[in-house]
């Protein structure tokens, strides 16, 4: 019997904990330097959500097996992740935090799309589970992900028009 599934939802957890406090440093020099927070109704439940999917790949049997080729998509949206996460720079947070007078980011993977780091979220969200072959636990959560996520482009779409450029498509 192999641990691997427990591991790699161990590692994605210590992940995803890792990020938050970096989100949670560059929010705190973010909002120190004049920048507010918008869309804070909603952050709780896209945490929840996550803690979901995390839960819930907790909850796949040690004994499952792995699919080499979705554990290779995975990564490769690792890799988008860091994209954006390097893109943004102090700027990366898991809040929406406007920042006047700033302008838009337009680098990186935001040459090709407005909400990159969504999309590949999105994936990591249908993908990881198809690792494990949980297709059921994909969808049940890629489908809760896309409720909050169309809720939040909303507002941070409000806000990112607010900044210089940010009116533009």
């Amino acid at each position: 019997m192999s641990l691997v599934p427990h591991w790699l939802v161990a590692l994605v957890a210590l992940e995803r904990l890792l990020e938050l406090a970096l989100s949670r440093r560059n929010t705190t020099r973010l909002l120190a330097s004049g920048a507010h927070e918008v869309g804070a109704d909603h952050y709780l439940l896209i945490v929840a959500v996550h803690v979901g999917w995390l839960a819930a790949l907790w909850a796949v049997p040690a004994s499952a097996p792995i699919s080499w080729p979705w554990f290779v998509v995975y990564l490769a949206l690792e890799c988008g992740r860091a994209w954006v996460m390097i893109t943004l720079g102090r700027y990366w947070t898991t809040r929406i935090v406007h920042v006047p007078d700033a302008p838009l980011i337009r680098g990186g993977p935001y040459r090709f799309c407005r909400h990159p780091n969504y999309l590949i979220v999105g994936g990591e969200i249908a993908v990881l589970p198809l690792v494990f072959g949980q297709w059921q636990i994909a969808l049940i959560f890629s489908i809760l992900n896309a409720a909050v996520l169309a809720w939040r482009i909303k507002v941070e779409n409000a806000a990112l028009a607010m900044r210089p450029g940010g009116g533009e498509s």
